[in-house]
């Protein structure tokens, strides 16, 4: 199985470093047919999130692909500057690790409900791209399966579903009371959506920052005002909290900007990818910043839950590897085929009952001498048990 992967995540590299191989969507569609038009190369998908950047890569027969070498030439980085905060799988851990990260089992919230819809996303910008092989393509769909069955089967108690809301629960902790306290969210994408619709539920006054608005068009979180983002300093200053989480490839807030205000936000939360505010606003002593990977795991890892969401991870893996065994037996099985029916053509019998086209006699001699021949040649591999779910499965294809 030529499958490899090469992951730069959150475990393996500090924020500065992932910040500088984190790619948004428009970037991911561009990379897809570089990486895709490098010797060896059949398929790829590249999942990139807020925590991790990772490639995906299943190769041709025999070749040896070093996916962190592979990426960097596509997407412009030194790989040898990386080779320290970065982990490469193949095979069976390569299958096996993407399966944990869909189920969200390998994220920085424990749970975290949101990577399953990006595992999903990252293989549908590979069908667009057409980088997606059938191989690839079948373990992304299983390991969304897999992701799916783990949120609706298992009960991760205490376990935050998303970044928004364990930042939520820390700005909480941080002011005690909630009372009076006004929020500013930066970005109405996904993220800032779910984190002003929490501060909200929680009792916030949330005001959302808006780039435009389009009647209609807009979705702004039910109980939430508007600002328009050019002059969100204006309504930052004075709020008690700030909470930045856009695509922008640039700050959203700045150390000048905060430093040029009377009465800043005590709390800022960058739940963004690259980061949406320069960490020197830390610097202010007026102020505490906290960005993901001050955000930690609040989660309450039920053993009880990760034990069942193994379970399932170890099935759908069986169950792409039963696909795969299949689709690399397929040459051996066209072979048996033409093999059976040249040994057909020799048998004695065959001659005589098809000169006297009796069809049903040539039907039952084919029948026993392909029977014959196959379970000749697997002696040892054949048992009861295994014949009698053949013939379960036979029984149930004719419907009887």
């Amino acid at each position: 199985m030529e499958l490899c992967m090469t992951g730069i995540d959150f475990v393996h590299a500090p924020l500065e470093k992932r910040e500088a191989v984190s790619l948004v969507r428009g970037q991911v569609q561009a990379l897809l047919p570089c990486i895709a038009a490098q010797k060896g190369v059949q398929g790829c998908v590249l999942l990139a999130t807020c925590n991790r950047t990772e490639l995906y890569l299943h190769g041709a027969e025999g070749a040896q692909l070093d996916a962190l070498a592979v990426l960097a030439e596509a997407a412009g980085f030194d790989a040898a500057e990386y080779r320290g905060y970065s982990i490469t799988r193949t095979g069976e851990d390569a299958v096996h690790h993407l399966m944990q990260v869909a189920a969200g089992l390998e994220s920085q919230i424990f749970g975290d409900d949101q990577i399953v819809s990006q595992v999903k996303g990252a293989v549908a910008l590979a069908r667009e791209a057409k980088t997606v092989d059938a191989v690839l393509d079948t373990m992304f769909r299983r390991a969304v399966t897999a992701g799916k069955r783990v949120r609706t089967e298992t009960r991760l108690t205490g376990v935050p579903a998303s970044a928004a809301e364990v930042g939520a629960r820390r700005a909480a902790q941080f002011f005690g009371s909630l009372e009076g306290k006004r929020a500013v969210v930066i970005g109405n994408g996904e993220m800032g959506r779910l984190a002003a619709s929490t501060l909200r539920a929680q009792g916030y006054a949330v005001t959302v920052t808006l780039r435009s608005y389009h009647h209609g068009e807009t979705v702004v979180p039910a109980g939430c005002d508007t600002w328009p983002y050019d002059t969100r300093c204006e309504v930052l200053d004075g709020a008690d909290l700030a909470v930045s989480a856009t695509t922008s490839p640039h700050f959203t807030l700045t150390a000048e900007q905060v430093a040029a205000m009377r009465n800043p936000p005590r709390l800022l939360l960058d739940l963004a990818m690259p980061r949406d505010i320069e960490q020197a606003v830390g610097e202010d002593k007026r102020v505490t910043l906290l960005n993901l990977d001050d955000l930690g795991d609040l989660g309450d890892h039920n053993a009880e839950a990760r034990e069942v969401a193994m379970r399932i991870l170890g099935e759908e893996e069986q169950a792409f590897y039963e696909w795969y065994g299949y689709r690399q037996a397929l040459p051996l099985i066209a072979a048996v085929k033409d093999e059976a029916l040249t040994r057909l053509h020799y048998d004695h019998a065959y001659n005589g009952l098809h000169e006297d086209g009796d069809l049903d006699g040539l039907a039952e001699l084919a029948v026993n001498k392909t029977v014959d021949l196959l379970l000749g040649g697997m002696k040892e591999l054949v048992d009861a048990e295994h014949l009698a779910a053949c013939l379960a499965h036979m029984r149930k294809g004719s419907g009887r």
